[in-house]
């Protein structure tokens, strides 16, 4: 028989999707205000692997992945998605159209998780209408896509940076395990 044992904290990631400059920095502000230091931010990631969002946020669409110095519990996922969902409902346009849309996730030793409030046969719910996503798998050195993972983080630029965010991870852990030995 197994026994309960609490998970490893893990590494939070933000995604976010814009194409207002603006924005993007007075959210990254209010996301490092609650969640700690970025540690890591991408490049600009241009967002033209679906129309999604173009009738709401227009054109010219680009994609941030934050990383967040501060680990998190995984079981934190859902209040850190009502936290942005909020964020996304104050940077609403007059006509209620969003100007960002704010992702978050978390990275684990063998996966990437990200938070929604749709739900799909792979979404698994937690709490408060918030379901986790298995969005990538860690296997042979690398961030492997599954048949439902979004194209964007299918690719071969979004693995490499989501693997070099692991690699923080893993040497934080290292780090905390050595600290509380």
């Amino acid at each position: 028989m197994s026994m309960p044992k609490e998970p490893n904290s893990v590494k939070l990631i933000i995604s976010l999707i814009t194409g207002d400059k603006g924005i993007l920095k007075a959210v990254l502000k209010e996301l490092e205000d609650k969640f700690g230091g970025i540690d890591i931010l991408s490049a600009r990631l241009y967002f033209n692997h679906t129309d999604y969002y173009k009738d709401e946020m227009g054109d010219g669409l680009f994609r941030k992945l934050a990383s967040f110095e501060n680990l998190i519990k995984p079981d934190s996922l859902p209040d850190i998605k009502l936290f942005t969902n909020s964020l996304e409902d104050e940077c609403l346009k007059e006509n209620r159209k969003r100007m960002i849309n704010i992702d978050p996730g978390y990275i684990a030793m063998e996966k990437t998780v990200l938070a929604s409030c749709k739900n799909f046969s792979h979404r698994i719910y937690l709490q408060k209408g918030v379901y986790a996503d298995l969005t990538l798998i860690y296997r042979a050195d690398n961030f492997q896509p599954l048949e439902w993972t979004f194209p964007d983080y299918a690719e071969n630029s979004m693995r490499r940076l989501l693997k070099g965010i692991r690699e923080r991870y893993v040497h934080q852990l290292q780090k905390e395990a050595y600290i509380n030995a």
